[in-house]
């Protein structure tokens, strides 16, 4: 159905986004259906995903060595911290080929600037960083390959950035189109990742009894706290009906997948933190979170569906999977797990009020 398949344009939008020229903000039409189609074709695919297992697998390598010096010395770690840096690095990892330790911090920047009026201000420090990110990658691409720049690019081995300079004028795309969708690339792919993984460790430390029942926590925690509660604004762009009710068109649509993944018509005991829910032969077991099922949107549906689900999944489970395995995990001196405070503090994205702290200690088996 295409009826909600546009963005409504906002000025805060058009600034950040080049016109809302990237591919979650940009109205549903020609150069959306490009765009969608690049990145899909070239960027999101299963083999491109798999392609950067080994870089995720160092990664996390390099995270489990951070803590197991921590717990070696009986220190606290930051989990929120944490869980961003990784996810950062995970992500200028497959952009850049290349870590980029202090984009973390202009990324969290982002999303709080998408609601505030502070938008001229984010676009140019935002324009200056990427400007320079693709204009280095043009020098060496024209190093390896003459002048022009051109040659031969094995998309599978290579980073977002030169696929995209590489398709550049099959797909008729600008330079402000490249860096639009390199800014998707590293606000989405980074904070959602790391405030899915922050949210399951919080739940999981409320809840010590379930660290054991860890093979669904991953959807439970995407019911129970979806980074996007409110996903994207939707465009109406015919007249129609649903459910009764005239939408007319240019009608802006908010989906509150916050309070469809809440709805205790479709969810037994729906404010409860319960990841065995999703167990084989449970009452959710065959409830998919890729836009299938309208009660668990966490990532939207149909045709605005985020296109870089797997990639985000695939990082989410491979951390989760080595925090649980490695370590047991235990809270700060005098805390207990009514402590925890899950208070959420709401922007583009909602993301816990306070860090999440935690002490962590070494399994007896070897990581």
């Amino acid at each position: 159905m295409t009826a909600f398949a546009s963005r409504l344009a906002s000025k805060i939008s058009n600034t950040l986004v080049y016109v809302s020229s990237d591919i979650a903000f940009s109205p549903y039409g020609n150069h959306w259906r490009q765009v969608r189609r690049l990145v899909t074709t070239h960027l999101f695919t299963v083999k491109k995903v798999n392609s950067y297992r080994l870089s995720r697998q160092e990664e996390v390598r390099l995270v489990i060595k951070k803590i197991q010096e921590a717990a070696a010395a009986s220190k606290e770690v930051d989990i929120s911290e944490m869980m961003n840096t990784f996810a950062n690095d995970i992500v200028c990892r497959a952009v850049l080929e290349d870590n980029f330790p202090g984009l973390a911090n202009v990324l969290g920047l982002l999303t709080r600037w998408f609601v505030s009026n502070k938008a001229d201000e984010a676009h140019k420090r935002w324009d200056d960083l990427l400007e320079t990110i693709v204009s280095d990658h043009e020098r060496r691409r024209r190093s390896e390959h003459g002048h022009g720049g051109g040659g031969g690019v094995d998309q599978e081995e290579s980073n977002f950035i030169d696929v995209l300079l590489s398709v550049q004028q099959e797909y008729g795309i600008t330079r402000d189109h490249i860096k639009a969708i390199l800014m998707d690339m590293f606000a989405a792919g980074t904070e959602t990742s790391s405030l899915v993984l922050e949210l399951a460790m919080a739940e999981l430390m409320r809840h010590p009894q379930l660290m054991s029942k860890l093979q669904d926590r991953r959807r439970e925690t995407l019911r129970l706290h979806p980074p996007a509660p409110l996903l994207l604004p939707h465009l109406s762009m015919v007249d129609c009906d649903v459910d009764g009710y005239r939408i007319p068109s240019g009608t802006r649509v908010i989906i509150n997948g916050w309070a469809i993944s809440r709805d205790p018509e479709s969810w037994e005991s729906a404010e409860e933190f319960m990841p065995e829910r999703f167990m084989d032969g449970a009452s959710s077991a065959a409830i998919d979170l890729r836009g299938n099922d309208f009660q668990f949107v966490p990532f939207g549906a149909g045709r605005r569906i985020c296109p870089g689900l797997n990639f985000g999944l695939a990082t989410v489970e491979i951390m989760l999977a080595n925090l649980a395995y490695c370590f047991d995990w235990g809270l700060p001196i005098g805390m207990t797990e009514g402590d925890i405070d899950m208070t959420e503090v709401f922007g583009l994205l909602v993301r816990r009020k306070e860090k999440l702290i935690l002490l962590p200690e070494p399994h007896a088996c070897t990581c």
